[in-house]
């Protein structure tokens, strides 16, 4: 006798009307999750798919329909603390609309999110979310002509029109060193990104503005920005902290900044207040307790993510941009007086 090698054949939609005795427009509400089928019949439908192994076929679907059922999300780098928040808000809204969230990184590289950005829409995600690496995002412009709506989080969109949701980056900052000033502090550094990306030159601007309405003097040599490595950061925070005229208090404009400016602080004495961009995990168990600007990269990622929807579902009004509040949480190494330092 010869055996054959062909493997048995998938069971198709056809076998499980037949098995659940019902239409097969019947079984294919049921797999789609569309209404219109009493419940009584949905479980004859699900014992059936059960009973024979039915998966549904999702290359034909995607032929028939043009769908994919997943959306992309491109971010600076998974690992970070604010992009895995803002990663979950995406991924709760698109399950609820039934959708899969494919996610990558752009290690702050434009030719990396170019890479990657292409790459999704050539495997026909409906839509795509974007925190920007790069200045020039025309290149997306032929994907949203062919039907791709495309949302930007955290950092606008540059050479197009696209939505954008926000954090409030001038005005947090602005809190942030209005409340160093509060407690005295005249000498305040800033410790930032790099200086071309969007968020660091907002938070320097808030930084400026809050000097400036104060009547102090904004002076260049008390701003450090760049590479956010602890060693650069490090050197850095050794440079304001140190010489004739030392900062009192410091702004660090985002969660990494702070990392390795607390690194460095630790276990010095006449350490400066600091005040956070970003909240970390375990702020409130320093000691002192590290006050931050807080964002909220749950609400942020739901917020565009809900965009994303709207426009998927055929909202074609004009692009808009959201700007979601930050907030100033008090835990103690923002208060500490000049004379401490």
């Amino acid at each position: 006798m010869v055996m054959s090698s062909r493997p048995p054949a998938r069971p198709t939609m056809k076998d499980v009307a037949a098995a659940a005795g019902v239409g097969l427009k019947t079984v294919s509400r049921v797999v789609n999750d569309e209404s219109g089928v009493s419940s009584e019949m949905v479980i004859r439908v699900r014992t059936a798919i059960d009973a024979l192994g039915f998966r549904r076929n999702d290359s034909a679907r995607l032929l028939r329909t043009g769908s994919t059922a997943s959306i992309g999300l491109l971010l600076e780098d998974i690992g970070d603390p604010f992009s895995s928040a803002l990663s979950r808000g995406v991924e709760q809204v698109a399950r609820a609309h039934g959708k899969l969230l494919f996610t990558g990184s752009s290690e702050e590289s434009a030719p990396r999110e170019r890479e990657l950005a292409l790459a999704l829409c050539a495997g026909r995600v409906d839509g795509l979310l974007v925190v920007p690496a790069g200045d020039d995002h025309r290149y997306l412009l032929p994907e949203m002509a062919a039907g791709v709506p495309v949302v930007f989080l955290d950092r606008p969109a540059t050479g197009i029109q696209a939505d954008v949701v926000l954090s409030d980056n001038v005005g947090g900052a602005r809190r942030a060193v209005e409340h160093l000033i509060g407690h005295g502090h005249r000498r305040i550094g800033f410790v930032g990104d790099l200086p071309h990306l969007y968020t660091c030159a907002e938070r320097l601007s808030g930084y400026r503005a809050a000097l400036e309405d104060a009547g102090l003097p904004v002076t260049d040599s008390r701003i450090a920005t760049g590479p956010t490595d602890p060693r650069s950061v490090a050197r850095a925070v050794a440079r304001l902290t140190s010489g004739p005229e030392p900062v009192t208090a410091l702004l660090t404009a985002n969660n990494r900044v702070t990392v390795g400016a607390l690194g460095y602080l630790a276990g010095r004495s006449g350490r400066p207040a600091l005040v956070g961009f970003d909240d970390l995990e375990l702020a409130a168990l320093l000691s002192p307790g590290l006050t931050v600007v807080a964002q909220d990269p749950d609400t942020l990622g739901r917020t565009a993510a809900g965009l994303l929807f709207e426009r998927l579902e055929g909202d074609t009004s004009l692009p808009r941009q959201v700007v979601l509040p930050t907030r100033l949480i008090v835990r103690g190494s923002g208060e500490t007086p000049p004379d401490a330092v």
